[in-house]
């Protein structure tokens, strides 16, 4: 095949195919090839180094270039910037009027982003006398509408219409009325529609989606409101604005707008009234829509999360501190779960510390929105990791919860009964004093995570959550440490027969471990955090994990000593099946089967060990058997303590029915 020929077929499946050779993003650490290697790029050669850059020319009717990275021994479009629109040509038809200044002083000229300055009379030079007779253009930007529309929406038209939308808003954002906003939004929509959205993975400059955002909020935020009121409605752009007072009974913006071509979703903005009553002032309020810019920013690999609703921003009097924003999922699956969060302009990424969750159901998410200062905040929902919603699971950690207080308090009731019966040697002080330091923490947990959940649920009171959060932090981390603790007891009584340990020193060992090093993750986590914002997590009383990977804190060490606990559980194992080892008889193998049996089963909740298979349900979120087994073994870990730990243990027991007989003989002789 002739090389011009290939050139123009590469070309035709550059600008109408851009999504087949979408690729993932990399660092490219390797120089452009020559131009002999370029030539095999064009031909569609294998490629020999990955990473290696082609750098291909466009067809003579665009300009710019397209450039391809080697992957897998293939050339993969990594950006293309060929364009059809003349930017600087469509600006300076919008812009003469505008840029004039009406003293006769200096003439503004917007090349490359900057201004630049000349003489007075140097309009016509630069812009032509037809530009400067035609008023109508100006006053609405309508003349460029057709040329824009009628050019393909591929990434280099992309990049171009976001830069001329930048200068646009920078510069031409005086006296913004209906006809303007109009025609700015039509621009936007262009480039904004469903059907493209592929196309921005290949886009030059990856944060074009959030100037884009940024540029659009600009402007709008200038718009003048006709009557007290505004509504500019396009398929995939939508802005409406109200004047607002304090006598407003309540605030509320509504959007129902295409997602693609067979989806519509809704958004609703709503200003409560308790903060119309902070305006001192009529002032302005606006929001605009955006049901497609999740996805585009996705796409653009600036935040590689997925976008689960519209995009909503707001522009609020600088009094009013809080906004109320409803969004309707996109994906209304069972088990994906909302996350509200706020768009951070300079750092480019969602932030969930700029929103609070009041509600979440299978379609929509209730977002309650900090706001601050005169400026636009955008705002949307996340599909946040997958994670069940099961009416079976709910049943299980309502139930277990509540039976694992009662056993737990039962539990400590039957440690005070017999203790002095129980701890006559050291060991079984030891083993004893471990169990109560257990239960105590588990308790205390437990009640701690109902506590929190109430808190977050009705009050949504900051201060609290964070209290709720550490104090639940401190005494989950308490029940491992404790359980650390039993394990290597139980090492030291397998293991250091010969080693003894006085009651003073162990007690002393034991609170070092079981609080003190609880306590110190605890209070590291919250002063490290806690000043960032990073504590919480959310749309729960809980570490945050997204920002700060506070979360760490308690699953790190949490991991690291189910693991030690393991090794303890094989060396009882060991231990106890090294007796019979070498006998033929049936029965003593039999014996040995069922001894060891029992020990497990005793020292897996004891030791922390159905903690473990929570890494299942990591493995694999989506199933349902996973977390209905994590959900048993831990809701119902405080009646396993009871049942395994006080109730199975033969001196417990003998102890406990003492107690008893001791009770009655003093309830006879008290009657006699």
């Amino acid at each position: 095949m002739d090389a011009r020929v290939a050139h123009c077929l590469l070309l035709w499946a550059v600008h109408f195919f851009p999504a087949a050779s979408r690729t993932a993003l990399r660092v490219l650490s390797k120089e452009s090839k020559t131009a002999n290697q370029q030539e095999d790029c064009i031909n569609l050669i294998p490629c020999k180094d990955n990473g290696a850059i082609c750098i291909q020319p466009c067809s003579p009717s665009f300009h710019g270039e397209t450039s391809f990275v080697c992957e897998d021994r293939k050339w993969q479009m990594f950006t293309d910037a060929c364009a059809n629109l003349d930017v600087q040509s469509l600006f300076q038809r919008i812009s003469v009027r505008d840029l004039l200044p009406s003293s006769g002083g200096h003439l503004p000229f917007v090349g490359e982003g900057k201004p630049m300055y000349g003489k007075p009379g140097d309009a016509e030079k630069y812009f032509g006398s037809d530009d400067l007779g035609n008023s109508n253009c100006q006053a609405d930007f309508s003349c460029i509408i057709p040329d824009i529309l009628s050019s393909p929406a591929i990434p280099g038209n992309i990049a171009d219409i976001v830069e001329l939308l930048k200068k646009i808003s920078l510069l031409l954002s005086v006296n913004v009325d209906r006809g303007k906003m109009q025609s700015y939004s039509r621009i936007a929509n262009h480039i904004l529609n469903s059907s493209v959205i592929s196309n921005w993975a290949f886009v030059k400059d990856r944060n074009a989606s959030s100037i884009l955002l940024d540029s659009v909020n600009l402007f709008a935020g200038k718009l003048l409101l006709r009557n007290g009121s505004e509504s500019i409605q396009e398929h995939f752009i939508s802005t409406k604005g109200y004047s607002v007072h304090k006598n407003s009974s309540g605030k509320s913006f509504d959007f129902s707008m295409e997602f693609n071509t067979t989806t519509k979703i809704t958004g609703h903005v709503i200003i409560p009234e308790e903060e119309l009553l902070k305006l001192p002032k009529t002032s302005k309020a606006i929001s605009i829509a955006f049901p497609t810019l999740g996805a585009i920013i996705e796409t653009s690999r600036l935040d590689p999360v997925s976008v689960n609703g519209m995009v909503l921003s707001v522009s609020l009097p600088q009094e009013l501190r809080h906004v109320l924003l409803t969004f309707e999922k996109v994906n209304k699956l069972e088990n994906v779960e909302a996350q509200c969060v706020g768009w951070h302009s300079t750092e480019r990424r969602w932030d969930n510390r700029a929103c609070k969750m009041k509600s979440d159901n299978i379609s929509s998410v209730v977002c309650i929105c900090k706001h601050h200062h005169r400026t636009f905040k955008s705002f949307s929902i996340l599909m946040s990791p997958t994670m069940l919603r099961n009416a079976v699971l709910d049943y299980i950690t309502r139930v277990g919860l509540g039976l694992s207080i009662f056993s737990l308090v039962l539990c400590l009731i039957i440690e005070t009964v017999v203790w002095h019966h129980v701890t006559k040697t050291e060991i079984t002080y030891m083993r004893h004093f471990c169990l109560i330091n257990i239960a105590t923490s588990l308790l205390v947990a437990d009640v701690l995570f109902i506590l929190a959940a109430i808190v977050h649920n009705t009050a949504l009171n900051y201060k609290l959550c964070v209290a709720a959060t550490f104090f639940l932090h401190f005494f989950y981390l308490a029940l491992f440490f404790w359980m650390f603790t039993l394990g290597l007891l139980i090492l030291y009584g397998l293991l250091l027969i010969f080693f003894k340990i006085t009651r003073s020193a162990f007690i002393a060992t034991a609170f070092c471990i079981g609080y003190g090093c609880p306590l110190v993750i605890s209070i590291l986590t919250v002063a490290i955090t806690e000043p960032k914002n990073g504590y919480l997590r959310s749309g729960a009383c809980w570490l945050n994990w997204y920002e700060t990977k506070a979360l760490l804190a308690f699953v790190v060490p949490a991991l690291s000593i189910i693991v030690v606990n393991v090794v303890v559980v094989v060396v009882v194992v060991v231990k106890t099946g090294r007796s019979s080892f070498g006998q033929g008889c049936k029965s003593q193998d039999l014996s040995s089967m069922i001894r060891i049996s029992k020990n497990v089963a005793l020292l897996t909740p004891l030791l922390g060990l159905t903690w473990g298979f929570g890494l299942a349900t990591i493995v694999n979120s989506r199933s349902l058997a996973f977390h209905v087994t994590f959900a048993l073994l831990n809701a119902f870990q405080g009646f396993f303590i009871l049942l395994f730990g006080t109730l199975l243990d033969r001196k417990t027991r003998e102890a406990l029915r003492m107690s008893c007989l001791s009770s009655r003989r003093k309830c006879s002789l008290a009657k006699s």
